[in-house]
């Protein structure tokens, strides 16, 4: 197999990296000194803070959850000492804490079935440049979108699936993951279930759309439900993937109203919308490093 070597170095629209940017994401539990802590940490490093977001569950026995996106001359260099002289930092205040450079670009891979409306829109902001990725390989468990993904130097494997051979068929996704050396996984309206053992290899890294506002309508044909139950509002929710079907931690979500006028192919239309809009929001905010999982909840730092 030939592997692209294009489409994974950059993408075509041209954008530059940021070699002196980088992000520090921080949870631990909330008390007083942690923000200037982390102020004069970076300041000591040479850092310039240009960006920070905070959030506290409860400011007396609560969890603390801070995201600092900060600009530092001769970051490559620095990185590596700064990370080791953070560890007594982390210590003392109890910290889950990782780092995140803008010089390293995350690859996605980006997982499809026959509708292509989400992988559509997937393209079209990473062509705008609003997708800082680089798209390592389609996936596809039929041909449909082969001809628009190659037409963009990405590459696209069929890789035909059924729940009778989902054993080889993700033996074959993960050997394409590491060989590309994925990052993120993003399901556009991947109509197939994952093993157990597939989701647990990549925590936190699958990020599915699912066309319901859940918890409402879990599982399949939720526009059928929506449509028999005489709902008055639709949405859709782009959510972590676990093991409990449909109960990953929620990214994003988004609604739009409806009414006894709308049939099922309204709503499916409708829904179509909404799931483009959703999943590229939760797969950018992923990919800038503005979420942190706390249990099964999300902190998104928007």
């Amino acid at each position: 197999m030939t592997v692209n070597i294009n489409a994974l170095e950059k993408s075509p629209n041209g954008s530059e990296k940021y070699p002196n940017r980088g992000r520090l994401l921080v949870k631990c539990p909330d008390g007083p000194g942690i923000v200037s802590a982390l102020s004069k940490f970076l300041f000591d490093h040479g850092a310039n803070i240009i960006e920070s977001s905070q959030y506290s569950s409860d400011p007396e026995g609560g969890t603390f959850f801070i995201r600092i996106e900060f600009d530092c001359a001769s970051l490559a260099e620095k990185r590596q000492d700064m990370e080791m002289n953070f560890a007594s930092l982390a210590k003392q205040f109890d910290m889950d804490y990782r780092f995140a450079y803008g010089s390293d670009r995350k690859k996605t891979a980006i997982f499809v079935s026959k509708e292509p409306h989400c992988l559509l829109e997937l393209l079209w902001e990473w062509q705008s440049g609003d997708l800082q990725t680089d798209i390592a390989f389609v996936a596809g468990n039929h041909q449909d979108a082969r001809g628009m993904v190659e037409s963009l130097g990405i590459p696209f494997h069929y890789i035909p699936a059924n729940k009778d051979i989902r054993k080889q068929v993700e033996e074959e996704q993960v050997r394409l993951i590491e060989e590309y050396d994925v990052d993120v996984i993003v399901l556009a309206r991947y109509m197939q279930i994952l093993t157990p053992e597939f989701v647990e290899r990549y925590p936190n890294k699958i990020i599915n759309i699912h066309h319901s506002f859940l918890p409402a309508f879990i599982g399949a044909r939720p526009y059928e439900r929506a449509y028999n139950r005489g709902v008055k509002l639709i949405g859709a929710t782009s959510h972590y993937v676990t093991n409990d079907l449909d109960e990953g931690p929620i990214i994003e979500q988004d609604i739009e109203r409806v009414d006894h006028r709308d049939h099922v192919a309204d709503l499916k239309k409708i829904g179509r919308s909404i799931e483009r809009r959703v999943l590229a929001r939760a797969v950018k905010w992923h990919l800038e490093d503005r979420v942190i999982v706390h249990g099964n909840k999300t902190i998104v730092f928007q």
